[in-house]
């Protein structure tokens, strides 16, 4: 045969072959490929035993489709960290965790979309109010194992005319055009309890709960004189235009709250995660009860702290708006200022034109918006969740309303003309608040990488030791299956256990405990790749090939290294495959069980490890079967395409097919 016509016949015609059958299949596959094998009939074709192999792979959809996964697999896992934020993967947030798969967070309702009053959101939900005084509530709306869905607005709130909404981490508070205040969503710790509540139910008095007062849900309050509603994680607030307010939730939520119930008027008030926090009647000052606390303010993010009074220099503040660990003080003059901790590689606070000046700041976990009388808005702070991605286009934008990790830019029409922030989690977020989804895909790259490293040390030592052992025999055969033997019958889970918490107890960095456990893994799984080298080794020996080499007077070495062992580097790549799988397996396992990689860091065996208890099993599924189908589909496609690898390297399982 031509070397044109065995080019033109090779593997280019069976990837044609094998898409035809794959595509069309049944008898019109049969009978293309029947026609085809007669046209060739009268010509031998010769093709090389690495075409063979690939012929015979190809030819076997199950290991193609295995090894397409496989590929997509790998790229997804390494390419993909490149294309996240960094250490997103170790990102955790209090406010949301244990969050189902959802990609609602921002998608407001249509028929509040157009028709916007207020929005407001503290946790994994938003609750919106329109003109109309309807209440929309959008996101994740479970509250975790309670059993409580803030979705389902009760009945009294949807037939009333609701003029002012707020929303905490687990409860929404409503206020209706009568002053009547209306509330659900979790009570358990007192969000929205009455002492009339206690005493009907028989209930003990809790000193650890500020309760709500009474006239709220009975005579009502005067809905003109309200300032503003506001909620904490468990607290809420209604502050009246005289300087009055209604304070109530969960002591334990803010300590300094009885230190509010005592102080009398505030001019503002907000909360941060751990402490409430108030302007006071002469707007020159923050008030938490607990001096020195917020004495000092900066001018920007991450600038030089002044003196409040020094920074003030006379100038009043107008409003306070609290993110959970910070504060922004809008001031009388239109400028800005800032208290409290801020993290590194924030997004820094804009610097405004001379004639330009804020008109509205609005605070959600972590970042600020603000509004300015030109009608450019700014966002700044945290963008871990792409909180200050503010789009180009919000031409018309007037106000500004917050969700926890979402802004939303509305219009003189009451029509959202923008938003922008995190939109959801596509596998949910784990009970430490972090995207299982970001987890997944980083800690794919640690499982396979640990995986892989611990199948090229094992693979070296097995090749070297059965290849000197088949090829010498005698007593160095002796010795080093004897020596192989010891390694093989370690027990390994318990070895390698009993060597990670050896570790645990060492000053070692977290590199250096993942590099420990990889050498671990490829040093305990040599034994069976020394002995099947061995054994394929002996018979290659005897050779023709191998005799003619010592004839010629070939170095041992040589002949055994580079006559012998590419004559049976099949079976080992074979094997290779298959202890690939093994390694992940196993390193997974030592994660599941806590003697691997530690937390924060991921691996699919320590998230798996995370998920290890009955309420996550039936309560979060997410938090466990997103890792879990990872693992199994890769470890499965791995073993497929090792299997039918060897299936198609065997000359014996080709005839018969």
């Amino acid at each position: 045969m031509t070397k044109q016509n065995k080019n033109s016949s090779g593997l280019a015609a069976t990837l044609k072959r094998w898409f035809l059958r794959f595509w069309k299949g049944g008898a019109n596959a049969l009978a293309d490929e029947m026609e085809e094998k007669k046209a060739d009939m009268s010509v031998e074709e010769i093709v090389s035993p690495m075409q063979q192999v690939i012929r015979n792979f190809l030819d076997r959809k199950l290991a193609v489709g295995a090894t397409v996964v496989l590929i997509a697999m790998f790229l997804t896992m390494f390419i993909g960290p490149m294309l996240m934020p960094k250490y997103y993967d170790a990102y955790t947030e209090v406010t949301q965790k244990s969050i189902a798969p959802t990609l609602s967070m921002m998608k407001v309702p249509k028929e509040l979309a157009d028709d916007v009053k207020m929005i407001d959101g503290y946790g994994s939900f938003s609750v919106g109010l329109s003109n109309a005084g309807k209440v929309y509530i959008w996101g994740s709306t479970q509250i975790g194992t309670t059993g409580v869905d803030i979705g389902d607005i009760p009945e009294d709130v949807l037939n009333a005319n609701i003029v002012m909404v707020a929303a905490g981490i687990d409860h929404v508070i409503a206020i209706d055009d009568k002053g009547i205040v209306h509330a659900w969503g979790n009570n358990r710790l007192g969000q929205y309890t009455t002492l009339a509540d206690v005493e009907a139910s028989g209930g003990e008095i809790n000193p650890n709960i500020a309760y709500m007062p009474e006239e709220l849900v009975t005579t009502g309050i005067d809905v003109n004189n309200i300032k503003k509603l506001t909620c904490g994680y468990q607290c809420t607030a209604i502050l009246m235009n005289d300087g009055s307010f209604y304070l109530w939730g969960n002591k334990l939520a803010y300590a300094n709250i009885d230190l509010f119930l005592n102080a009398g008027s505030m001019y503002d008030m907000d909360f941060t995660l751990n402490y409430i926090v108030g302007i006071n009647g002469k707007r020159n000052s923050i008030y938490t009860g607990s001096r020195g606390l917020y004495d000092v303010v900066r001018s920007e993010v991450g600038g030089e702290t002044t003196k409040i009074k020094d920074y003030l220099d006379g100038r009043k503040i107008e409003a306070i708006t609290a993110a959970n660990n910070s504060m922004c003080l809008l001031l009388d003059d239109g400028s800005v200022c800032f208290a409290g901790d801020y993290a590194g590689n924030l997004t820094p606070s804009p610097v405004l034109a001379e004639d330009e000046d804020f008109v509205q700041i609005v605070a959600g976990s972590y970042h600020y918006s603000g509004l300015t009388n030109k009608g450019n808005i700014y966002s700044w702070g945290s963008n871990t969740l792409d909180q200050t991605e503010v789009p180009k286009n919000y031409e018309g934008a007037t106000k500004l309303y917050n969700g926890a990790f979402q802004t939303y830019a509305v219009d003189d029409n009451d029509d959202v003309v923008a938003k922008w922030g995190l939109k959801g989690y596509l596998f949910g977020t784990d009970t430490a608040g972090a995207d299982i989804f970001q987890r997944i895909i980083n800690g794919g790259k640690m499982t396979m990488t640990i995986g892989a490293v611990a199948v090229i040390i094992s693979s070296v030592i097995g090749i070297i030791v059965g290849c000197i052992s088949g090829y010498f025999g005698g007593k160095v055969d002796i010795l080093l299956m004897r020596i192989a033997e010891i390694f093989n019958a370690i027990p390994f889970i318990p070895f390698a256990m009993i060597l990670s918490a050896i570790m645990g107890r060492m000053t070692l960095s977290e590199d250096m405990r993942i590099f420990i456990i990889m050498c671990i893994l490829g040093v305990l799984t040599w034994p069976g790749l020394a002995r099947l080298v061995r054994g394929q080794v002996l018979v290659a020996r005897e050779s023709e090939y191998v005799t003619a080499a010592k004839a010629l007077g070939v170095k041992e070495y040589t002949i055994a290294f580079k006559h012998i062992l590419p004559n049976v580097m099949s079976v080992i790549l074979v094997n290779l495959v298959l202890n690939f799988g093994t390694c992940m397996l196993t390193e997974s396992s030592l994660s599941y069980l806590g003697f691997g990689v530690t937390y924060p860091r991921p691996t699919w065996g320590n998230m798996l490890n995370g998920a290890n208890n009955a309420t996550i099993i039936n309560a979060y599924w997410w938090q466990w079967v997103f890792t879990a189908a990872f693992l199994a589909i890769t470890c499965i496609c791995i073993n497929i395409v090792g299997d039918n690898l060897r299936d198609a390297m065997d000359p014996k399982a080709n005839s018969s097919r």
